[in-house]
C-alpha cells in the first residue's frame, strides 16, 4: 500500500493534521490502534473534566459551538466532540490497526502494521505525550497487599479495594483531582507532593485560562523558552474544571482533611520515606503564582480593562507533614506521577541518548518525520486541544514541502 503520509493516532492531534493535509492536497491515512479518541474513551477517570474552558477547545474547521462555552467538557463529552470532528472532516481513519514498526528507507518510510505494510514519504507521530504512565522504580518495593493503580487505570472510588487509607503519589492536575474525589467519597487520603504549580480557577472575574490566553503566555514559542527541556518536563498545573469556579491545590486539599506530605523518595521495609522539603516547594509555588498575578495586573493596567479588582490569594502554611508513612496503614496507592509517549515503533535513529525523540518544533531530526501533541512542541498551548490546530497548520506546511521535494526527486526535478 502506498500513500504520501501516514498519521499515527486518531485523537484530536492526528485528526487536526488530517484536516490540514487534506486542505493541502496531500494524500494520507490515519492509523489508530483502537477507536477514534481511544484514550478519551478508555483511559480517563469517570469524573475528569478538561482544565480549559470549552471556548478554547476548537479544532481546525471545527470551533466549539455548544451551549456552554464557559463550561468544561467531561472525558466522555471530549470523546464525542472528537468523534463529531472525524465525521465532519471525513478523515481517512483506519481503526483497530496497530503500528508495529516504522523504518526509514531510501524512498521514505516503511510502516509495518497489524493490517499490512504502508510505503510513504512522511510519517506523523500524533499519538500524544500521555500514552503510558510514568511509574517510579520504588513502586516495586511496595508490599504485595497494597493495591497499585496509575492515573490512567483509575476510574472511580468504588474501584479501590480495602478500606484503609489511600496514598496518591504526585500532585499535579491528576493527583490533586483524584485525591479530592477520593476524600469526598469518604476515604482517608494522603497525597505526596513534589514540585508543583498552582493556579486559581478564576482571577479578577475571569477564568485563569482567559488570562493566560490574553497575556500571550500560551503562545510563547519553543525557541523563545530559556530552558526548553525543563519547561517540557514541567508538571501540569493544580487545577480542576469546575462550573462553580472552585480552586483545587494543596491548601484546599489540606483544608478538606487530605494529609499532604513531601515527595516520596524511598521505601524501606514497610515504611515509605518522604522528603522534608515540602515547605520550600509550597513557597516556591506561591512565588510563581504571585509573579503570574502581577503580570496579569500589569496587563490590566496597561490596557485599562474594566475587570474586578485584584485579590491575590494569601499563602497559608500547611500542617506539619510526617516524613515516614507506615504502608500497613494503606490499602491502595495511586501513581499520578506523570505520563510519557510510547514511540517504541519508531526508528531508533529518531531518539537522543536519553530516549527522547529529537525534534525542533515537531520537525524530527529524521527528514520526513513529524511529531504532534507533545508538551511545548511549538508553543506552550501545544498539548491543549485548542493548541493542536495551530501546530498542525505549521507542520502540515513543512510536510507538504517535503512531499513535493520527494515527488520532484522521483522525476529528476530540483525544488528549492
Amino acid at each position: 500500500m502506498r500513500t504520501s503520509a501516514v498519521i499515527v493516532g486518531a485523537g484530536p492531534g492526528g485528526l487536526a493534521m488530517s484536516h490540514e493535509l487534506a486542505r493541502a492536497g496531500v494524500d494520507h491515512v490515519v492509523l489508530e490502534r483502537g477507536e477514534v479518541a481511544n484514550s478519551w474513551k478508555y483511559e480517563r477517570w469517570d469524573s475528569l473534566r478538561l482544565l480549559t474552558p470549552n471556548w478554547m477547545c476548537g479544532l481546525p474547521g471545527f470551533p466549539y459551538d455548544g451551549p456552554d462555552p464557559d463550561g468544561y467538557m467531561t472525558a466522555a463529552e471530549t470523546a464525542a466532540f472528537v468523534d463529531r470532528y472525524r465525521a465532519r472532516i471525513d478523515a481517512p481513519v483506519h481503526t483497530g490497526v496497530t503500528v508495529e514498526r516504522v523504518r526509514r528507507t531510501g524512498a521514505g518510510f516503511t510502516v509495518a502494521t497489524s493490517a499490512g505494510v504502508w510505503q510513504c514519504d512522511t510519517v506523523v507521530a500524533a499519538s500524544g505525550g500521555s500514552s503510558e504512565p510514568r511509574v517510579p522504580d520504588l513502586a516495586a518495593a511496595f508490599p504485595a497487599c497494597v493495591q497499585q493503580l496509575t492515573a490512567l487505570a483509575y476510574r472511580r472510588p468504588e474501584q479501590l479495594v480495602g478500606d484503609r487509607e489511600v496514598l496518591v503519589v504526585g500532585a499535579s492536575a491528576s493527583g490533586v483531582q483524584i485525591a479530592d474525589e477520593l476524600r469526598r467519597s469518604g476515604r482517608d487520603v494522603t497525597i505526596a507532593a513534589g514540585e508543583h504549580v498552582r493556579l486559581p480557577r478564576r482571577y479578577r472575574g475571569r477564568d485563569v485560562y482567559w488570562w493566560l490566553d490574553r497575556i500571550g503566555q500560551l503562545d510563547e514559542r519553543w525557541d523563545e523558552v530559556e530552558n526548553l527541556q525543563r519547561a517540557r518536563r514541567h508538571a501540569s498545573v493544580q487545577l480542576v474544571g469546575d462550573d462553580e469556579g472552585r480552586d483545587l491545590d494543596l491548601h484546599t486539599l489540606a483544608a478538606g482533611a487530605v494529609r499532604v506530605v513531601g515527595r516520596l523518595s524511598a521505601v524501606r521495609s514497610n515504611t515509605a520515606l518522604c522528603s522534608g522539603g515540602l515547605g520550600a516547594l509550597v513557597a516556591n509555588a506561591d512565588l510563581k503564582l504571585a509573579r503570574l498575578l502581577r503580570t496579569i495586573d500589569e496587563f490590566v493596567d496597561a490596557h485599562m480593562l474594566d475587570v474586578e479588582p485584584p485579590a491575590a490569594p494569601v499563602p497559608s502554611a500547611l500542617p506539619d507533614a510526617p516524613t515516614e508513612l507506615e504502608l500497613a496503614d494503606f490499602s491502595t496507592v495511586i501513581w499520578a506521577t506523570g505520563h510519557r509517549p510510547a514511540f517504541r515503533w519508531l526508528d531508533p535513529a529518531a531518539f537522543d541518548r536519553r530516549g527522547r525523540i529529537e525534534h525542533a518544533g515537531g520537525v524530527a531530526a529524521i527528514p520526513g518525520l513529524y511529531v504532534l501533541g507533545l508538551p511545548l512542541l511549538r508553543r506552550r498551548r501545544s498539548n491543549l486541544i485548542g493548541g493542536l490546530g495551530a501546530d498542525a497548520v505549521e507542520l502540515a506546511g513543512d510536510l507538504r514541502r517535503h512531499v513535493d521535494r520527494r515527488a520532484a526527486a522521483r522525476v529528476g526535478v530540483a525544488i528549492a
